[in-house]
């Protein structure tokens, strides 16, 4: 059994409860894609911390309950999960300091934000709203594993991208695929359409008008409820 997330009660009592994202959270991104200065940002930052990053931390913290039932294995905690709004642009040629979206990610507790495991992540953006889970930058390992796993456990993960449910959310498996079967393969293995993956995740877009609405969290989570055979397959493949 998984064991359960231990978030501390007062990390989660902290934050006013999630009734949607608000309007003025959308307008900020809006302004600062504008104005991507430090100077207007530092004029702004309060706006920042109350309309985005707030509920945004209350979004996360409705959602651990959430994730107690069907994922508790995941950190879900407004402080962690939450990416920063800073930008890295040391290997970047777009030098703009902020992102003009709010983002998190849900990994395993005790791994960092990024492409370690396989996780649930979350982004709100003027416009649209995307929610996915899996793992997007595998590292060859990493890949190794996953595609072992796909070819010795075939019934398992067919079962889990070919489940009707999975179908109608997600479609299908999404991520970058080579043009032949990877090496220590047979170019007819039955999996082989799989085993050529290179990203292994699901997701869907929605209008940004979703997020305003209180059931916001319920409808994510949904999404993550489905996600969920999928994200555990890979990390118990890359353990």
């Amino acid at each position: 059994m998984a064991p359960g997330n231990k978030t501390p009660l007062s990390d989660l009592e902290f934050f006013p409860p999630f009734d949607g994202f608000p309007r003025e959270g959308i307008d900020f991104l809006k302004r600062l894609k504008r104005n991507n200065n430090r100077l207007w940002f530092e004029k702004h930052k309060e706006d920042y911390e109350s309309v985005v990053k707030l509920p945004m931390q209350s979004l996360i913290a409705a959602l651990h309950p959430h994730f107690q039932r069907f994922a508790p294995e995941f950190d879900i905690n407004p402080k962690r999960s939450l990416f920063r709004i800073y930008r890295d642009v040391r290997f970047s040629k777009d030098k703009t300091p902020y992102k003009t979206h709010a983002a998190a990610h849900f990994v395993l507790r005790g791994k960092p934000k990024g492409v370690e495991g396989s996780g649930y992540y979350l982004h709100i953006e003027p416009g649209e709203v995307y929610i996915g889970g899996g793992i997007y930058m595998p590292d060859n390992d990493q890949l190794k594993k996953i595609r072992s796993a796909i070819a010795g456990h075939s019934d398992q993960f067919l079962s889990i991208v070919r489940l009707p449910k999975f179908k109608k959310i997600f479609g299908k498996l999404e991520g970058e695929k080579l043009q032949r079967v990877p090496k220590g393969y047979e170019p007819d293995h039955p999996m082989a359409e799989w085993l050529k993956h290179k990203q292994f995740f699901v997701w869907i877009e929605w209008p940004e008008s979703k997020c305003f609405k209180e059931n916001f969290v319920a409808e994510v989570a949904g999404v993550y409820k489905a996600a969920t055979p999928l994200v555990r397959f890979l990390n118990e493949a890359m353990s």
